[in-house]
């Protein structure tokens, strides 16, 4: 029996060759896409899967319940207390700075390694490397202590057993207390080499309020982290109860500056699940979206296949008709019929695994990852859908099939059933309906991105040339800058030079307090050059810039943006008469000018309050002096970028990279993400259509091969061949009208939800909208009436011998 169902299959594929391929390419398209972005998102869920302690280690955040937003840093105060009254820490670990870069000189060699990590001394308590040389017991101990990794020890002393060995970094030796090997997995956690930030340390031992670390807590087995946050209240309190600030009880205290609440995530969730850590904020609801719509083509692709078996019923009519009449019972039928759908859903799954592993090296460029092809997840949850697309797209035309009644068949009356039709009806618009959707949404994200891309950032970027160089001067970085500015300024093509601490492109700005009488409120701050606003192009408002002809703007004067206003509910006048205490100095701040808004750090999110200032006018920010930044002239930039670097190789950071980029293409890296999701958008949205465009040519193919005889009759009659097709066609074009109707306001809500994620956001087009509705009305028009035409060349006497 099993060998006779296959004769059949291969008949009926060989038979109908058109409509297999039809099938075959819209399963092997929709399962690509759905295993590709499976994969992705895999990828993204195996983060931090090697550490044998992970079940029991979280991600420290905290909430900020006035601008309902969290944070991921934590101060060491509030960590060590955390450890020592909260019952359910075991242990806890600090990080302080990731991707740091330093010039190491050992006995043999000299090399610039990148990829450091400034941590807690009880670092590798929680995270246990495999021990290559040395011992993690006392392994940060000392402040010169440091650790490295086996490619570090084997790139600076040829070996990987160096435990005991000395490291020069700027003026301290280091000494190699223990040498590990990364985890070959995916981590956000896989430094090159590990030291103590012993200074900044001790400066921020006492300092409750210095949110300078990322932080990971190790809990107890068994414990439960919605404990910890309860018990974390209790030393939120205690920072409060032991603030100066007068006038203020703790609770008062908390509500102004926070944080109010915490959060902690497990280290296996934190690359998707968290809500912000020391690498950034995930976007698992992109990742989501992309997901969905995978899963849809895959729908439509099963779709499609349903529309085109049900649209080869009248040719297969009879076979049934014959097999029922010799004993066939309806259940061997289905199973037949499933037993045909599953061969071309499997054929389908072994081709799209093809597609898939020629397509994956475009994906991991794409996302810059490296996803081989070796995680049975995919391989099952992809098969899994095959069964269930073969059950779904198989059993209702199997359940149509073999509900045909043998005599009627037999007769060649199975075309005049209208069952299913309705079902039929309500496929097709479901397909134009997320076609629609496709099509508005693929507009709407082009043109938001578009949007951000055209948008006046509020500074000009054109020609602006960052050096990021390293500290020496005996520590004094800012007195390198100072000498730097004068030496380059006599550069050949160098116009200007400023500095900011918070160039645009980058998160390098911190946040504090900013206080006037009882009103807080939390600012970004930024130390510059005194002419860096001038720089870069932005415009002054109100007051004046700052003067290096006056003492007071290295003391107490600032510049502060628009935003700052706002947060404050301040007018222009009254922001140049107020002074504000800003929690990163001891010493009151007086507003001496107000530039326009400008953006930092993407379009994506609105503007912050940001404060400028000199770098000398709070002492530790002039540490903070890092980069030196360079408009050149425009006849040469080639040539002066040339000329710069020989400088910089030569006389200022010799055996170090030259870290070095054009400001407005920094810039352009924050679109990434956009364009990205504009381009996966567009993909997807083209194999939509396509995949739409063959369902709706099965649907058609099926009801007008039903529609034969009347065409028959009515061209007896006379009617002509574009009465006709317009007959035939005029239901699909209603059916269209009405997809796209039900699909404009489902459209319009998505799109509109996608779009709240943007600060600088477009008003809702109306264009997409209308557009969606004549391309689609266009396409169904040429699908349809191919067929239709080829309908009113219907064989007259074969379709009415039977009246």
């Amino acid at each position: 029996m099993l060998q006779n169902w296959l004769k059949i299959a291969f008949i009926n594929y060989k038979k109908n060759w058109l409509s297999t391929i039809i099938n075959l390419f819209g399963l092997t398209i929709g399962l690509t896409g759905f295993m590709l972005i499976l994969m992705h998102w895999n990828d993204e869920e195996s983060y931090e899967r090697w550490n044998p302690k992970k079940d029991d280690i979280y991600y420290f955040q905290t909430h900020y319940k006035k601008d309902n937003s969290y944070g991921g840093a934590i101060s060491i105060p509030l960590a060590e207390n955390a450890l020592k009254r909260i019952s359910e820490v075991q242990d806890y670990a600090l990080m302080s700075g990731t991707d740091i870069s330093y010039k190491m000189i050992t006995k043999n060699k000299t090399a610039y390694q990148e990829g450091g990590s400034a941590v807690s001394e009880n670092f590798f308590n929680l995270f246990p490397f495999k021990l290559v040389a040395g011992s993690y017991k006392d392994v940060l101990k000392n402040d010169n202590n440091i650790a490295i990794s086996n490619v570090v020890a084997k790139n600076l002393f040829g070996k990987t057993h160096v435990a005991g060995e000395t490291i020069k970094i700027n003026t301290t030796d280091y000494i190699v207390t223990a040498v590990y090997e990364l985890p070959k997995g995916n981590s956000q956690i896989k430094p090159d080499f590990i030291f103590k930030p012993v200074e900044q340390m001790k400066n921020d031992k006492e300092s409750w309020g210095n949110f300078n670390y990322g932080c990971f807590f190790l809990l107890k087995k068994g414990a439960d982290p919605r404990s910890f946050e309860k018990k974390f209240l209790d030393i939120i309190m205690m920072r409060a109860k032991i603030s100066k600030d007068a006038g203020m009880t703790p609770q008062q205290f908390i509500d102004t500056y926070g944080p109010t609440d915490s959060l902690l995530t497990p280290l296996e969730r934190i690359k998707l699940h968290s809500e912000m850590t020391w690498f950034g904020k995930p976007d698992f609801k992109s990742l989501m979206i992309l997901f969905t719509l995978s899963v849809l083509i895959v729908i439509l692709s099963a779709i499609n296949f349903i529309n085109l078996k049900t649209a080869q019923a009248s040719q297969r009519a009879k076979e049934i008709g014959v097999r029922k009449a010799i004993g066939s019972t309806k259940s061997n039928l289905v199973l037949q019929f499933l037993l045909e759908t599953f061969l071309i859903c499997f054929v389908s799954y072994l081709l799209s695994l093809a597609l898939t592993e020629l397509l994956l090296p475009s994906l991991n460029k794409f996302y810059d990852k490296e996803i081989v092809m070796n995680d049975w997840h995919v391989y099952f949850y992809s098969f899994a859908m095959v069964a269930l697309v073969t059950v779904v797209s198989g059993l209702i035309p199997a359940l149509y099939l073999s509900n045909f009644k043998a005599i009627e068949t037999l007769k060649g009356n199975f075309a005049r059933s209208k069952n299913g039709v309705w079902l039929r009806n309500g496929i097709l618009t479901l397909q134009l309906i997320i076609s629609s959707f496709f099509i508005i949404g693929g507009l709407i994200v082009n043109q938001q991105v578009k949007h951000m891309m055209n948008k006046d950032l509020g500074f000009n970027g054109n020609q602006v040339f960052q050096i990021n160089f390293n500290e020496d001067n005996n520590g004094k970085p800012w007195l390198k800058y100072e000498r730097l500015r004068t030496e380059m300024a006599k550069i050949p093509g160098v116009e200007s030079i400023s500095f900011a601490e918070a160039p645009p492109g980058t998160n390098n700005q911190s946040s504090s307090n900013m206080d006037y009488l009882n009103t807080s409120i939390q600012a970004r701050h930024g130390s510059m050059d005194y002419n860096y606003p001038q720089f870069m192009g932005v415009k002054l408002l109100k007051g004046r810039w700052l003067n290096p002809k006056l003492s007071s703007d290295t003391i107490n004067n600032a510049l502060v943006n628009e935003a700052f206003l706002r947060k404050f509910g301040w007018t222009d006048e009254q922001a140049m008469k107020r002074e504000i205490r800003p929690g990163f100095d001891n010493k009151a701040y007086h507003i001496i000018g107000i530039t326009k808004d400008f953006n930092i750090r993407n379009l994506k999110s609105e503007v912050e309050p940001m404060i400028f200032f000199h770098y000398r006018e709070t002492s530790w920010k002039r540490y903070n002096v890092g980069n030196i930044q360079l408009k050149l002239k425009a006849d040469d930039i080639e040539g002066t970028v040339k000329r710069i670097k020989t400088y910089w190789q030569n006389s200022v950071e010799q055996g170090y990279p030259f870290n070095s980029y054009f400001i407005d293409k920094q810039f352009a890296k924050t679109f990434e993400t956009y364009q990205k999701q504009q381009t996966l958008f567009t993909i997807l949205n083209a194999m939509v259509l396509m995949v739409a465009l063959l369902g709706l040519f099965a649907l058609s193919s099926l009801m007008i091969e039903q529609k034969l005889k009347d065409v028959a009759i009515k061209k007896t009659l006379g009617a002509s061949d574009g009465v006709l097709v317009v007959g035939l066609t005029k239901q699909f074009l209603w059916i269209t009208l009405i997809a796209v109707l039900i699909s404009i306001p489902i459209s319009y809500y998505l799109m509109n939800e996608w779009l709240k994620d943007f600060a600088y956001r477009i008003d809702m087009p109306v264009f997409p909208f209308i557009l969606s509705m004549i391309l689609l009305l266009t396409l169904t028009f040429a699908v349809v009436s191919i067929k239709a035409y080829q309908a009113t060349k219907v064989n007259l006497v074969k379709y009415l011998k039977y009246e």
